[in-house]
């Protein structure tokens, strides 16, 4: 889909709402959805603009063949005018970057390959293009403020009415989670606070007293928190080699590690491929001589090892994971295990999907088994402790009772980007690092080796402040404990607790209730409230934020991608996400072998609601208020209707939900007493869609079953595109003609 900005500049005139283009099933949506949403606004003089931030179009804008629209967005939100809804993107390994340079060179770009190694200055200057278009390169841009983020009442009472399955536990489960004593981010983090703005130098001086600048020039401002830690090799590689020797003694477990590859694309990676080294040790050195040639590493995962071995790659691979304990898999019946790739098992989507499955994950025969659930980094993984143990005294949590756990999260300005972007370091050296001000003093400090991990992250004082006020507002507006998920014992939370005291005395809290709590007595406390039904508002970091805002709505919901996300931009403006994209490859598989689309775009219709009120607000326009409310009655409809997507050919899908949204929404705007004209003006549309429903459905549906070829997997042929998600020519024609 071609963006409607020129050049990357807004050259569109008049109230402008804009909605994101980006990866896989999002974006097979949006062919959906966009042009529903282009004709609807266009009766009230709103015009939709779309920006194409795919992982496709930022690989070309970083080789100059196409505009910048992350760099366009950043601008926007920076201008206080923005008003964009965000679908979710990928956050790009470098397998995904090398598949996409492939198929946009067969579709005729001529793009340089993307290097596994820098050789030579050719190979880097062609890496440091690439680089930022790596992992999470799209949400530090965009998030210029800090997220509500929260099941709306709508879907919470689907998902009491209708409860998702949950898998039984039993208070002799062996499932657990192994994490790290010592030696791991939290216990060697140092945090300091600023009290004046400063340049602050990394420095790696070595043994010899040589120094090397990490980086330089990093601005820090009075009050902003500045982060140093360092994952220590050795202590991982001993954790490791005692987590496969505590699965290698019971038959009844599978072994896992769950990591963050995506977002964390400097750090985890890393980190998983020393879990493959660690695990597959034996294999490894007995295979040596290919690996050696290839220039194969641990990191790229089994996956790309056993296409290297040549045909007998995957059973070799098979053979070497059944001759120590058992590895669970991400995908049983392909031979897949987590192991496989660094991207298979990411904490937040994987951790909650096996406590959902009774503290299970599958092994090679598909059989469902206690997990040893390997978290390397303590920083966060008694969230998933606290969890089991509740789980195992009280069984599993109930979805038809339970109550809610919305999040506000610290997110803006890049706060907490831990292990990703330009201040993470594989360490090559023995040494020591430093972060230093222009006048020499030190303000962190960790003695290093060859292997280690060191990292920095600095989060901004404005944000900070900035988080703990939208606490309090959302606090007093829901009347719910709001529970600040911050440990006095950890050096960064230390820092964060100070500033977050000083702002909760200069507002009025008195009659909100809030709490200062550890991971662990947060998480029991939550979960207590959660079985008796109650509501808990959780306050949290921004790593901790991805984790609770996946944990709570899958156990609630069944999925993250029904929450409403609502960033309030610092300068002014906002932006509206759309729920979550862990599902969005294995669907768009689903769409190529049988033509089935089963992805829920309810996050899209909900994340569109207020931004429509931002419309009415910003540019005095009454009438998409109305588009607003008649939107959230449309979204009751569907819902009880029961038009969210099925899995199998035959249900209900996509492109028929889009019809069911589109039907409702006609309907309410005709039926709605506000304004006449635009009730006149939608009725004949209301009237065409119901009358005219068994034609558009057989249209809808008529292709089902068969397979399909969009032309492209990253970037689909737009033409073809178009054809497969909107087959209906009854339904086109009467909303492209709307007037």
């Amino acid at each position: 889909m071609q963006s409607q900005y020129a050049d990357g500049k807004d050259n569109m005139m008049g109230p402008t709402l804009t909605w994101t283009v980006t990866d896989e099933s999002p974006s097979l949506a949006g062919a959906i959805f966009i042009p529903i949403l282009t004709a609807f606004l266009k009766r009230i003089g709103v015009q939709v603009a779309t920006a194409d931030i795919s992982l496709a179009a930022r690989i070309l804008a970083a080789q100059q063949k196409g505009p910048d629209m992350l760099v366009h967005l950043g601008e926007l939100v920076a201008s206080g005018q923005a008003n964009i809804v965000k679908t979710p993107n990928i956050s790009a390994s470098a397998g995904q970057i090398v598949a996409c340079i492939n198929e946009l060179n067969a579709q005729g770009e001529n793009l340089p390959q993307y290097p596994d190694k820098t050789n030579n200055s050719q190979e880097s200057a062609i890496s440091a293009r690439y680089e930022p278009v790596k992992g999470s390169a799209v949400n530090p841009v965009l998030r210029q403020g800090n997220s509500d983020r929260r099941a709306p009442e709508s879907v919470k009472a689907q998902a009491k009415a209708n409860p998702h399955w949950m898998g039984a536990w039993a208070p002799t489960s062996q499932t657990e989670v192994m994490t790290m004593a010592d030696g791991d981010f939290r216990h060697t983090e140092q945090s300091v606070t600023l009290d004046h703005a400063s340049l602050a130098t990394i420095v790696l001086v070595d043994t010899q007293g040589n120094e090397t600048i990490l980086h330089d020039q990093l601005a820090v401002e009075a009050g902003d928190v500045l982060d140093g830690a360092c994952l220590r090799a050795d202590a991982l590689q001993a954790f490791l080699e005692d987590a496969y020797e505590k699965a290698a003694q019971s038959d009844d477990v599978v072994l896992s590690a769950h990591l963050k590859a995506t977002m964390m694309k400097v750090s985890d990676p890393v980190i998983f491929g020393r879990v493959v080294a660690t695990w597959m040790a034996p294999f490894l050195r007995s295979h040596m001589s290919p690996i050696e040639q290839s220039g194969w590493t641990p990191d790229q995962g089994l996956g790309s090892l056993a296409a290297l071995l040549g045909d007998d790659g995957p059973g070799l691979i098979k053979d070497a994971l059944a001759a120590g304990p058992v590895i669970a898999m991400a995908d049983s019946p392909t031979g897949l295990s987590t192991l496989h790739a660094p991207n298979t098992t990411i904490i937040d989507a994987s951790m909650p999907a096996m406590i959902r499955a009774g503290g299970k994950m599958a092994d090679p025969d598909g059989t469902m088994r206690d997990t040893i659930a390997v978290i390397p980094d303590s920083s966060y993984a008694d969230l998933y402790q606290a969890i089991i143990d509740d789980c195992k005294a009280h069984g599993a949590y109930d979805p038809a009772t339970m109550g809610t756990v919305p999040n506000v999260g610290l997110m803006a300005n890049k706060a907490e980007e831990y292990g990703s972007h330009d201040k993470t370091f594989i360490i090559d050296q023995t040494g020591t690092v430093q972060v230093r001000t222009p006048d020499g003093t030190v303000l962190i400090e960790h003695a290093v080796r060859s292997g280690d991990i060191w990292r920095a992250c600095l989060t901004k004082n404005a944000a900070i402040r900035d988080w703990v006020r939208l606490a309090i507002r959302r606090a007093l507006a829901t009347g719910w404990p709001a529970v600040f998920w911050l440990d006095q014992t950890r050096a960064h939370d230390r820092e964060l607790m100070a500033i977050v005291s000083d702002e909760l005395d200069q507002n009025d809290t008195d009659t909100a209730q809030i709490y200062v709590m550890d991971i662990a007595k947060a998480t029991a406390f939550t979960v207590a409230r959660l079985r008796r039904g109650e509501n808990t508002l959780s306050v949290s970091g921004n790593v901790l934020r991805d984790y609770l805002t996946d944990m709570f709505p899958i156990i609630e919901l069944g999925t993250s991608s029904r929450m409403l996300s609502i960033v309030p931009l610092m300068a002014g403006g906002g932006l509206y996400e759309t729920g979550a994209g862990g599902t969005a490859p294995l669907l768009v598989q689903q769409v190529l072998n049988e033509n089935h689309f089963q992805w829920d775009s309810l996050g899209e219709y909900m994340a569109l609601g207020p931004a429509l009120e931002q419309l009415a607000d910003d540019h005095q326009q009454p009438a998409a208020r109305i588009l607003a409310r008649t939107l959230d009655d449309a979204i009751s409809g569907y819902l009880e209707g029961g038009h969210t997507p099925g899995p199998a050919v035959g249900d209900a899908d996509t492109r028929t939900a889009g019809y069911w949204i589109a039907r409702y929404w006609a309907q309410a705007l005709a039926e709605q007493t506000d304004d006449p004209d635009l009730a006149t003006g939608f009725a004949s549309l209301a009237h065409d869609l119901k009358a005219d429903e068994a034609l558009i459905l057989d249209e809808l549906t008529a292709n089902e079953g068969k397979p399909v070829d969009l032309g492209g997997y990253y970037r689909p042929d737009p033409v073809v595109l178009d054809s497969v998600m909107r087959p209906s020519r009854r339904f086109n024609a009467l909303i492209d003609t709307l007037e």
